[in-house]
């Protein structure tokens, strides 16, 4: 099982954390997390297209995901995002912990979901009925690195 990936096509949360979970020897605790994407600014979205750097975007998850690791003592770590057209509804991203005890795997969950809103290099567009506009940066997530 990859423990970061990026793809195109669609994934099965369920599947993916009934997997990881059951190579998470030694664990205590299994926590989750799926992003859905939804209409960001209300307004009939039709779709969401994210884009990437091949490479990069990895290497990038890959650093996220070893920081967690080593910072909350996590057994393993999972990350899992998509790019292309999403319509509202898809599954757009996931992260799963592993640990001997819930309260990091509560925390390492909370520190990747942190650091991959304002760190992972992937850029989003919505379109509506009426154009398309990249979303911007929030200072709520980057407020939210504060806390590490």
């Amino acid at each position: 099982m990859q423990r970061v990936t990026v793809q195109h096509g669609p994934f099965d949360p369920g599947a993916i954390l009934s997997a990881f979970t059951g190579l998470a020897d030694g664990a205590g605790a299994v926590v989750s997390f799926s992003g859905i994407t939804r209409d960001l600014a209300a307004h009939d979205l039709v779709a969401m297209e994210i884009e990437h750097y091949p490479g990069m975007t990895e290497a990038a998850l890959e650093d996220i995901r070893s920081r967690a690791i080593a910072r909350f003592d996590l057994i393993d770590a999972l990350v899992l995002h998509r790019y292309g057209r999403l319509a509202p509804g898809d599954p757009i991203m996931m992260v799963a912990t592993a640990a001997r005890h819930r309260a990091a795997a509560f925390k390492g969950a909370e520190f990747l979901m942190d650091y991959l809103k304002s760190r992972a290099p992937f850029w989003k567009k919505e379109i509506t009925a009426t154009g398309a506009a990249w979303v911007a940066a929030k200072d709520d997530d980057e407020a939210a690195l504060t806390r590490w």
